[in-house]
């Protein structure tokens, strides 16, 4: 099914044809992993509510939750001021990332910030 024109004339792909998809728990909040889409990924999420991303290495679509079964249930959808960026919250089942965590971020870990400028 092809997306709705009104929405394909504001996205800014990359290259690729992708826009980056950022991920939120709707409840709590928190970033739950960032992805890709493609236009068929992203008419599939907003026609289904369940959320659809394009693999890079597999270019091809998958669908969140399809063999680990943590799947998302999109409850709300946006898109960023450039339309570079979609923002999906949603009703996570099981953890995010494709490591089992509950999210990506919580393998990566904090990062080391230098001390605060002053002017």
């Amino acid at each position: 099914m092809p997306m709705d024109e009104r929405i394909a004339k504001r996205l800014k792909r990359d290259e690729a044809g992708l826009v980056c998809a950022v991920v939120q728990d709707a409840a709590t909040r928190r970033v739950l992993m960032v992805a890709w889409m493609n236009d068929d990924a992203l008419e599939e999420t907003l026609r289904t509510r369940r959320g659809v991303y394009f693999s890079r290495s597999r270019q091809q679509i998958w669908r969140k939750g399809e063999t680990s079964g943590n799947v998302q249930h999109v409850v709300s959808a946006e898109l960023d001021c450039d339309g570079d960026a979609v923002l999906l919250t949603v009703e996570q089942t099981g953890g995010a990332c494709h490591t089992g965590k509950d999210s990506c971020f919580d393998e990566g870990g904090p990062l080391e910030l230098g001390e605060e400028a002053t002017q």
